[in-house]
């Protein structure tokens, strides 16, 4: 059983995943293929070497049209739904999305079904999301461990305003997890 250890010393994003993922030896082009099964026009990952302090890593964008909207939970599974994917990619995709908007609606006291998504609604979420399924299915990983979650410290501003780090949705996903916080 292959195990997928993450060190958080620095957080965790969707870009840094899909990087880890291409640093493991994940087959890009592979991956870019059975993304195209997303049907998502004009999509592009760039990825890059980088020196972080003296660590060498793979960073990864995602480019996607720059007109983009916000999205219900019922509208990203029907794009990966109807998507060409393994139904295992499909599943733990959905199941992602699924506990992010749990944790949204938790937090603005609302049904999981009128959560709309800003961010992790974006097309680029949608991709490094799903792209990290792909990538854990192409690798062979059937678990996960990780250290404490490092979820860094002051203030960001998204589509409801300015929010202290970490914001809402994603203090209340992580509950009962082993988190820290100190200045990066």
């Amino acid at each position: 059983m292959r195990t997928l250890y993450f060190d958080c010393f620095a957080g965790a994003s969707g870009n840094m995943i899909l990087g880890a993922l291409l640093g493991l030896g994940l087959d890009r082009g592979e991956l870019e293929r059975r993304l195209a099964g997303l049907r998502i026009e004009s999509f592009k990952l760039k990825a890059e070497t980088v020196d972080r302090s003296g660590i060498s890593s793979c960073h990864v964008d995602v480019i996607v049209p720059e007109i983009d909207t916000h999205r219900h939970l019922h509208h990203i599974e029907k794009i990966i739904n109807e998507a060409e994917l393994s139904d295992s990619v499909k599943a733990r995709s959905i199941n992602i999305f699924t506990l992010l908007a749990e944790a949204e609606a938790r937090v603005h006291g609302i049904e999981v079904k009128k959560v709309h998504f800003h961010e992790v609604g974006a097309l680029d979420a949608i991709i490094d999301i799903v792209g990290a399924c792909i990538g854990f299915e192409m690798l062979g990983i059937e678990q996960f461990a990780a250290s404490k979650l490092h979820v860094g410290s002051g203030f960001v501003t998204m589509a409801h305003g300015k929010f202290p780090v970490p914001p809402p949705a994603v203090a209340e996903l992580l509950k009962g997890k082993p988190i820290y916080s100190t200045e990066i």
